[in-house]
């Protein structure tokens, strides 16, 4: 898996790693910090959330215009400073008035303009390294691999926010609960106006914080929001550090890629041998290959990225807060890792061609093994507490975890001449992402309406294995289509338009993450069940679509 990769590729991927560590954690709780501080409804936090994601997704597009013409490591380190401003700006206390929104938005558009500059190029540079025909063979191998670097950053970013967020909340006497912030904002915009049932469990969920006086909770809501809020901001304070490691990397280690960091015109003019230029004809036919390609994602990404709105919504409003159980050991990110180690050391023991790795290998296997059974032993009978948040943490780690496996079965598959081209792979994992929405659909059958949820209805909240479950699904899905896709552009972009391509994968992207508003729209009076089956008549439209072309795409790769 590791094997004949060349050097540069790790040195770029950890740059990565620490980007999305920062990135992420921010998301994780962006949402949840829009309705706690600013009171947004679903919808309006849908629109800012979906909003932010295009920005972010489209901004590469621009990013490998100005790449194609200055280079992409110029970009790089423009993108990571420009971030770091935007992750600043967000990361100081405003209040929630006008001067605060603006202020957040501000922020909001250096992080978008940032990201299109570094990330699209970095991604570009990782594929240059794949164009010396000694790596040529290993560019999918090596996508999957800086795709699992990029959950790794990811993966511990829900834990980090979360850790912050209780910090600041204990320290203030106070403790999570999911359903405070909703109802301070509306009690604050005029008690008298709350349902009574929705005004008696305020009540109750305010004297289980230690309110004494629960007639009168103006002083109480006002806290408790500024103290989420704050925790929130200290959150957004994480990015700025994971930066600095980012660039400290990317410059430490430059030697190892930095003949990746060339253009195709700078390539043209250093090589004594005439360069050979594709035809138009071929030109034309990669360019509309890639442009097919990127229409079938947007529903995937539409789909995929419900995990930090509707998903989030429905671990706060309709999960169960505590796991019991063998499934409590999840819940931890160390257990997490300890699992991920014990899976990667079990390949080794089958890959490794000499016995004293072997045995290295099946002892650290043996001990995360040992190290799992201790934790889950210390938990005793006690149930683990969640936040909305935590659950974000699932993909990631699922990513880190079955990299291995599927780049295993891909190169079983490739040794006998029989895997799938990187269109069919894409394919496949859209029909792999409805069947992910499928769990949702019938872990919903019963619950109410979030409107009816407003106004106080009760119900069973159910298990947490629901999300955990969708959540492994559709990490498969995503397994077969995100990594594959990039080494796709990568690989039959026009060389001239390299930065433009891997823009126009962003810009597909952005435009899927500004779809996912949609469901938050329409988060409200229909039934969970019928949002989530929207989401899978999309996958499977795009799927039967993407495979009614398959001649056309498999082709264009043979150009």
């Amino acid at each position: 898996m590791f094997k004949g990769q060349p050097k540069g590729l790790y040195a770029l991927a950890l740059a990565n790693t620490g980007e999305r560590f920062g990135y992420y954690t921010m998301l994780a709780i962006f949402t949840l910090f829009l309705q706690a501080k600013f009171g947004f409804s679903e919808a309006v936090t849908s629109n800012i959330y979906a909003g932010f994601l295009a920005a972010v997704y489209f901004m590469p597009f621009i990013g490998g215009i100005l790449a194609d013409k200055f280079g992409y490591g110029k970009m790089v380190v423009s993108g990571i400073i420009v971030m770091f401003a935007g992750y600043f700006c967000l990361a100081i206390p405003t209040g929630g008035d006008l001067m605060g929104k603006i202020a957040m938005f501000g922020s909001l558009l250096l992080i978008a303009v940032g990201t299109g500059l570094f990330k699209g190029n970095l991604q570009v540079m990782v594929g240059n390294l794949y164009d010396d025909p000694k790596y040529s063979s290993k560019r999918d191998a090596a996508f999957s691999l800086f795709y699992m670097a990029i959950n790794i950053g990811s993966l511990f970013a829900p834990t980090a926010a979360t850790k912050i967020t209780e910090f600041c909340l204990r320290q203030e006497g106070l403790v999570y609960n999911g359903e405070i912030p909703a109802l301070a904002n509306q009690y604050l915009a005029g008690a008298s106006s709350m349902a009574p049932d929705a005004l008696s469990r305020f009540q109750t969920l305010a004297s289980a914080q230690g309110v004494t006086d629960v007639t009168d909770l103006t002083a109480f809501s006002q806290h408790y929001i500024d103290t989420l809020a704050g925790a929130y901001h200290w959150g957004f304070a994480v990015a700025c550090v994971s930066l600095v490691l980012s660039i400290l990397i990317y410059f430490g280690f430059r030697k190892s890629f930095k003949h990746a960091d060339v253009t195709q015109r700078e390539l043209e003019a250093k090589s004594t041998q005439p360069v050979v230029e594709l035809t138009k004809e071929q030109t034309k036919s990669r360019i509309t290959a890639l442009l097919l390609v990127f229409a079938v994602v947007i529903f995937f990404w539409m789909a995929f990225q419900q995990n930090g709105l509707t998903l989030t919504f429905f671990a706060r409003d309709y999960t169960a807060t505590e796991m019991t159980g063998l499934s409590r050991i999840l819940a931890n990110v160390l257990n997490l890792v300890l699992i991920i180690i014990a899976v990667y050391g079990a390949f080794a023991i089958f890959q490794s061609e000499k016995k004293r790795s072997k045995l290295i290998a099946g002892l650290v296997t043996l001990a995360s093994i040992v190290a799992l059974i201790f934790s889950y032993r210390s938990l005793g009978d006690k149930p683990v507490t969640l936040l909305p948040q935590i659950f974000q943490q699932f993909n990631p780690f699922f990513v880190v975890a079955l990299t291995p496996v599927s780049m295993a079965v891909f190169g079983a598959l490739a040794a006998k001449g029989k895997e799938p081209s990187a269109p069919r792979k894409i394919g496949i994992g859209m029909f792999i992402a409805a069947l992910g929405f499928l769990i949702m659909v019938f872990g919903s059958l019963g619950l109410p309406t979030p409107d009816a949820l407003k106004e106080g209805a009760t119900f069973q909240r159910v298990t947490p294995n629901v999300l955990i479950s969708t959540y492994l699904v559709l990490t498969f899905a995503e397994l077969f289509l995100s990594p594959m896709g990039i080494s796709f552009v990568s690989k039959v972009a026009p060389p001239k338009y390299k930065g433009m391509m891997m823009g126009l994968w962003f810009v597909a992207t952005a435009i899927g993450n500004y779809m996912v508003s949609i469901i938050g729209m329409l988060w409200g009076g229909l039934p969970l069940w019928v949002l989530w089956s929207i989401l899978i008549a999309l996958c499977v439209i795009s799927a039967v679509f993407i495979f009614s072309i398959m001649k056309k795409l498999e082709s264009a790769t043979k150009d």
